[in-house]
């Protein structure tokens, strides 16, 4: 008696023949396959792939080594951030979208909360030492997540050198996060109307230090991989896209300025004050990937002059407020660490529960409920590693966001995966999605 397996059946469709495989039955598959006049095969590359940059799965259609037909298969790291917030006040929302794109949560963040100052109508309010901080924390992000991007793209194509000194760069990078926010990554740090703390002691000497440093080391993976024979090989002519290419798919960031065209929001819309800095906007003229790689090295080298900047900036500014002067908006107390931890300061603790009964309350209610934010909708754009990232808001009067969208540049940019990989070669998808730099927390959300 033979038995089939109802499920692992062969069809004929337009597309040729389409194998259902389950467990045992790769002898049929194999013998199917003899049968086939041409080579053509549809593989998946990911999502477990280590080379597709987390969770993003690939569908190749190749024949021989050549790629036919690429598409993206997003969604595996989808986390309903954007509808948790819908259910959140307004200052935890901050905690939710800084773990979207998780090798840039300062510009989520950022984003986020120019939204709700701008539905607030408190842009002009802001404290100056609140901004010079936002635009700090972000440059020094743009370094360490370009630094992920070429240390894991060179990786990818075997430079292991690139890849040990990017991570050595990020590391410090982080610890200059660790000890302005406590946190290497998630800071939930920008909240509307300021930031969370103040900088503590000593935060100028170390970032001077750690600009000392970079201004050193930098320079290596220019030598290392500029001119570098190999490198230029794998990377040159590879993942073309043109400017028109770039305007028809919504493409920003890197991706863009690699064709020639210095499209960054910092210098075309300002915000935090970016047009009082003086930094410049690094283009490429070959629409490849070895473009892209030159223009994020350069893009940190310009970053490290606007860390400079608001070194000098803040050094001028110590004992000046970093949150809102309104107490119905900026949360009423400065954290401090004392012997059982991080928590509110001493002094504030006093007051509210020894001096003022309405401190307390007003304390509990900000806490607990969150301010109301007037009926609108408002949408930001700023200049993230990636591109452009939008923050679109809508409230409805109350004291959770109506409904919160982001426009993650990763998303956008993924779109040009297939006309970047069609008619090259399967080794050339890998570098041609690394030169993307796509996250996958800010494609899924």
């Amino acid at each position: 008696m033979t038995t089939t397996d109802p499920y692992a059946t062969t069809r004929e469709t337009t597309e040729g023949k389409v194998f259902t495989v389950t467990g045992q039955d790769w002898d049929s598959v194999v013998a199917g396959l003899g049968e086939e006049p041409e080579e053509r095969i549809v593989v998946n590359m990911g999502p477990q792939h280590p080379s597709t940059h987390g969770v993003l799965r690939l569908i190749l259609e190749i024949e021989g080594e050549t790629v036919t037909e690429a598409r993206c298969g997003i969604g595996y790291l989808h986390t309903g951030i954007e509808k948790n917030m819908e259910f959140r006040s307004w200052t935890q929302g901050v905690t939710f979208c800084t773990r979207m794109d998780y090798l840039s949560p300062f510009y989520n963040e950022t984003a986020y909360c120019l939204a709700v100052e701008r539905l607030l109508g408190i842009e002009d309010q802001v404290p100056e030492k609140a901004n010079v901080m936002r635009v700090l924390l972000m440059e020094l992000n743009r370094i360490s997540s370009h630094l992920v991007c070429i240390a894991t793209g060179g990786m990818e194509i075997g430079a292991l050198t690139v890849m040990t000194i990017g991570f050595r760069e990020r590391e410090m990078t982080l610890d200059l996060f660790e000890l302005i926010t406590g946190l290497r990554m998630n800071h939930a740090f920008v909240r509307p109307g300021g930031v969370a703390q103040d900088l503590p002691p000593g935060a100028l000497d170390k970032i001077r230090e750690y600009i000392t440093w970079m201004n050193k080391h930098l320079p290596e993976y220019a030598e290392l991989c500029n001119a570098n024979p190999i490198f230029k090989a794998r990377l040159q002519n590879v993942g073309h896209l043109d400017l028109a290419g770039c305007m028809a798919l919504g493409i920003s960031g890197p991706t863009v300025r690699s064709t020639g065209y210095p499209l960054d929001l910092r210098k075309t819309q300002p915000y935090c004050g970016y047009e009082t800095y003086d930094f410049d906007v690094p283009t490429w003229d070959s629409a490849d990937s070895y473009g892209r790689f030159r223009v994020r090295l350069q893009e940190m080298h310009e970053s490290l002059k606007i860390v400079e900047q608001c070194a000098d900036r803040l050094a001028k500014l110590e004992g000046e407020p970093v949150m809102i002067a309104d107490k119905k908006i900026g949360w009423p107390s400065q954290l401090a660490v004392g012997t059982d931890g991080m928590g509110n300061s001493l002094d504030h603790i006093k007051h509210i529960m020894g001096e003022s009964m309405e401190a307390l309350i007003h304390h509990f209610k900000l806490v607990t409920e969150g301010f109301r934010v007037p009926a609108g909708q408002a949408y930001v754009a700023i200049e993230s590693p990636r591109g452009e990232l939008g923050c679109h808001l809508v409230s409805d009067g109350g004291t959770k966001p109506y409904r919160a969208h982001f426009r993650d540049p990763s998303f956008a940019n993924l779109q040009a995966m297939p006309i970047m990989c069609e008619g090259g070669q399967v080794a050339d998808v890998i570098v041609a999605v690394a030169s993307l730099d796509p996250v996958m927390g800010g494609v899924d959300r």
